[in-house]
C-alpha cells in the first residue's frame, strides 16, 4: 500500500531533524499549544501504536483507548492523558521508541488490504484512511518542530495523500462546526511541490480556490493560517470553508491566528 511507505518517508523526515538532539533539547517549547517536542513525539507515538492495535483487533482496540477517555473524562487534556501512558518515557529513550514503532507500524499497513475496515475513536475507517491519518498527523506535528528548530521542510508530492484527507473532509469541516453543508464544494487547482497541477471537484463551478498544494495542506491541519499562505479565493463558500477548515476528527478546533505559526 503506498500510502504505508509515505507515511514511512513522512516519519523518516522527522527522523532526520531530530536525530542530533539531547534530553534537553526535547524540552523545547513549541508554538502549538506550548506542547513541547517530546509532548508532540509522545502523541505521535500512542496514537501510532492504537494504530497497530486496531488493525489487529477491533475489541483490543475498544480496551486500549478505553484508558484514555477515563483520562480524559476525568478532566484532563488529551496531552494530560498520554503521560500515564507514557510511563516517564521521554527524551531520547521517547525519541528511538517512537522510531521503531514508526518502522513496525508502516511494516503492518504495507501488507494488509486497504479496504480492511478498522475501528477508531470516532467511526470506522479503511486501513487506507488510517495509515494515512497517520502520515497527516506526522506531517501536520512535524511543523510544530521544524518550526521551533529553524527549519524549513523539502515537501514533495506525498503530500497528495493529505490535500485528499483535506477535501474528503470538506462537509465534516461544516458538520463539527455546525455549520450547513453547502451543496458543491468549491474547485480547487493546486500545484504541487513537483510544479505538476492538481485538480478536484467541478472547474465550471465559480467558487474557486488556487495556489500550492502544501499551502492548502496547511491550512487543512490548521499549521497555519489561512492570511500566511500563498492560497487565493474566490467566492463565500471558499472563503469560509479556509477559515474553518479540519480535515481531522474530535471537536472543533479554531485555527492559529494569523502570523502566530512560523520558522523562528
Amino acid at each position: 500500500m503506498q500510502q504505508a511507505f509515505d507515511f514511512k518517508l513522512e516519519c523518516e523526515c522527522l527522523f532526520d531533524v531530530l536525530k542530533n538532539l539531547n534530553d534537553h533539547d526535547f524540552k523545547q517549547t513549541t508554538q502549538f499549544k506550548n506542547w513541547t517536542i517530546e509532548d508532540i513525539l509522545g502523541h505521535l507515538h500512542l496514537f501510532n501504536v492504537a494504530a497497530d492495535i486496531t488493525l489487529e483487533c477491533g475489541q483490543k482496540f475498544d480496551a486500549f483507548f478505553a484508558n484514555i477517555t477515563k483520562e480524559l473524562n476525568s478532566g484532563k487534556s488529551l496531552l494530560q492523558a498520554q503521560y500515564p501512558w507514557l510511563d516517564g518515557l521521554s527524551g531520547r529513550a521517547l525519541y528511538e521508541t517512537w522510531i521503531e514503532g514508526s518502522y513496525q507500524t508502516a511494516k503492518k499497513y504495507s501488507k494488509v488490504d486497504p479496504k480492511k475496515r478498522v475501528k477508531w475513536v470516532g467511526p470506522d475507517m479503511s486501513a487506507r484512511s488510517s495509515i494515512t491519518a497517520r502520515q497527516m498527523e506526522t506531517w501536520a506535528h512535524g511543523h510544530e518542530i521544524f518550526d521551533v528548530l529553524g527549519v524549513e521542510r523539502t515537501e514533495t508530492d506525498r503530500i497528495k495523500n493529505i490535500v485528499f484527507l483535506g477535501v474528503n473532509t470538506f462537509g465534516w469541516s461544516y458538520v463539527v462546526n455546525k455549520k450547513v453543508v453547502p451543496e458543491n464544494m468549491p474547485y480547487l487547482l493546486l500545484t504541487a511541490p513537483s510544479g505538476d497541477l492538481w485538480e478536484f471537484g467541478d472547474k465550471n463551478n465559480e467558487e474557486i480556490i488556487s495556489g500550492e498544494a502544501v499551502s492548502f495542506a496547511q491550512v487543512v491541519t490548521q499549521t497555519r493560517s489561512f492570511y500566511d499562505v500563498n492560497l487565493k479565493v474566490k467566492g463565500q463558500v471558499a472563503a469560509e470553508w479556509m477559515n474553518i477548515a479540519q480535515c481531522f476528527a474530535g471537536s472543533p478546533e479554531k485555527p492559529p491566528l494569523a502570523g502566530t505559526r512560523f520558522i523562528q
